[in-house]
């Protein structure tokens, strides 16, 4: 069965580019654009996802406030976050690992070809422990 990945990210360039490399990767994708928290939570909670990609910077709200929310979820406080933000400072990063995210990717560091291979790498070998 495919890993499945749910992204939040308000710019629809970068998540639809994402939501395809990833696919072509064999991960099944879910989105939200960042608007809503109670509709972001909704849909991570309907998808059920193996993984979280989140921007950290939403129109509406924080994704330091949406980390907080899914560890707080019982059903998913176990989903490895993956930070994905244009966000460089060291105070977001320390920020973002404390509340519970597993890895810390700026953007401007990497075309999304190298994220998708990062994140892949990152999976496959979480699943060969």
């Amino acid at each position: 069965m495919a890993k499945k990945i749910f992204i939040v990210e308000d710019d629809a360039n970068l998540l639809y580019s994402l939501q395809a490399k990833l696919r072509i990767e064999g991960f099944e994708i879910e989105i939200d654009e960042g608007a809503n928290k109670q509709e972001i939570m909704k849909k991570i909670q309907k998808a059920s996802p193996n993984y979280i990609l989140l921007d950290l910077v939403l129109p509406q709200i924080d994704g330091f406030e949406i980390i907080k929310l899914i560890k707080a979820d019982e059903s998913l406080k176990n989903v490895p976050i993956f930070i994905f933000s244009n966000l460089s400072d060291n105070d977001s990063k320390a920020r973002s690992m404390e509340l519970g995210a597993e890895q810390f990717f700026i953007k401007s560091e990497f075309s999304v070809d190298e994220s998708v291979t990062k994140i892949k790498n990152i999976i496959v070998n979480k699943n060969k422990i």
